[in-house]
């Protein structure tokens, strides 16, 4: 295909993805069947982990619960059963450990199946300035942050991609997608994270692979106590978020095939911005917003998997 013909497919197919994104805005996508589903997330003790497996339940999916703490996971089973899934397991995982994340995997595969939906939700902060967190901390963060995804992927994508067929999700957040004062190695982690599912993304379309969708959730502080603590100085614009609600948009966003998800929506307008406007108009915008002292008053729970 020649430069003028290639130049006139993308302006045509620009008009095209543009209309039907503005369509979308007033009629929504169906919602896709899961039924049968195997679905696996990790840090499903508690938090956001524990809210989607729930959210889960009435979807007639199977269900496969990880988590480093045993009673936090079990109890969450114990719920899902009550809400009426008779298809749920659950795992102890410490998903820093690659080893670990393997076994589990394999005995998830040989006990249960090829995992078509995967949840990377487990997370953790240490809420420390650069300078004042451990190296054993920095490197635990980067651990189950992001290198953890790394496994998971390796374990249960060959048969999603080998059936065409499967949905990768990570939990990361938006600050993966804009450094916050306090947060070094909390960013770094998250940056990583987004940039690898982007990756591994455009990988699977590259090789043919469309029907392993992938969605990228990146909210604003959540209110689940791992950042207790944490201040927004404009609530309006930047709520800390329900719990509840984040669990609600990430189901919706799965059902959907919906790529990226931010939370609140005005985080669409703050990464735009910081991405057209001069260096110091977003240090004073970053000011404004009281991005500078989220971290004040953080007296979250420091190596809590979310």
């Amino acid at each position: 295909m020649n430069f003028l013909l290639e130049t006139l497919q993308v302006i045509v197919m620009s008009i095209y993805y543009n209309m039907e994104a503005f369509v979308r805005l007033f009629i929504p996508p169906k919602n896709k069947n899961v039924t049968g589903e195997i679905v696996l997330i990790t840090g499903a003790g508690s938090g956001i982990g524990r809210l989607m497996a729930e959210k889960f339940a009435p979807l007639g999916v199977s269900l496969v619960l990880w988590d480093i703490n045993q009673e936090g996971v079990k109890e969450t089973s114990r719920l899902v059963k009550e809400k009426g899934v008779t298809k749920v397991h659950y795992y102890l995982c410490d998903c820093s450990d690659k080893a670990e994340v393997y076994r589990v995997a394999d005995q998830v595969k040989r006990e249960v199946g090829d995992v078509s939906i995967l949840i990377n939700n487990a997370g953790i902060v240490t809420g420390r300035k650069f300078m004042d967190a451990p190296d054993s901390l920095i490197e635990k963060t980067f651990e189950v942050n992001t290198m953890a995804h790394f496994w998971t992927y390796k374990a249960f994508l060959p048969a999603m991609a080998a059936n065409n067929h499967g949905h990768l999700v990570s939990i990361a957040s938006s600050a993966g997608l804009i450094g916050v004062n306090g947060l070094a190695d909390y960013c770094a982690s998250k940056f990583a994270a987004i940039g690898f599912a982007e990756s591994v993304a455009l990988e699977l379309l590259a090789t043919g692979k469309d029907g392993v969708k992938t969605t990228i959730v990146c909210p604003y502080f959540i209110n689940t106590g791992m950042f207790d603590g944490c201040n927004t100085k404009w609530p309006l614009l930047l709520p800390i978020l329900d719990p509840d609600y984040v669990a609600n948009k990430i189901i919706e966003a799965i059902l959907t095939d919906q790529v990226y998800l931010l939370l609140p929506k005005t985080m669409y307008l703050i990464i735009g911005l910081k991405n057209i406007m001069p260096v110091k108009l977003g240090i004073l915008l970053g000011m404004y917003l009281g991005a500078f002292n989220f971290m004040d008053a953080f007296k979250g729970r420091v190596k809590k998997v979310e």
